[in-house]
């Protein structure tokens, strides 16, 4: 599993693997990831193939990130905090749901390699 996923389960109450699932069926749909744009737009970005990407995304051995985060927000209505100790000494980056709907605010960290949640 990612630890991305890992960190996310302890708030959600569902595996990782199912969070990861449903993540990945939100961007295959090609589903709003920021406003103004799709999920196909924004992994364009990164000049990727976008079924690839998803494939990849579906195996457990591949890393979740920023996009990975995002989607979380719109499915869940969270607003996912990620202290970024690798950069900058503890920086906080707000993900927040496209639509404004906060439910629930989470805080993860980030040490550049593992995210992990807390509590």
């Amino acid at each position: 599993m990612s630890c991305l996923f890992d960190s996310l389960s302890y708030f959600i109450r569902e595996d990782s693997y199912n969070i990861r699932q449903q993540i990945c069926n939100y961007l295959q749909d090609n589903k709003k990831i920021i406003e103004g744009l799709e999920t196909y737009e924004v992994i364009s970005f990164e000049n990727k193939n976008i079924s690839n990407y998803i494939s990849n995304m579906r195996s457990t051995n591949t890393w979740g990130g920023a996009i990975e985060i995002q989607c979380a927000c719109n499915i869940w209505n969270f607003q996912i905090n990620v202290s970024n100790y690798r950069d900058s000494g503890n920086k906080i980056i707000e993900f927040i749901p496209t639509n404004g709907c906060i439910n629930k605010i989470i805080n993860i960290y980030w040490s550049g390699c593992h995210y992990e949640h807390i509590k």
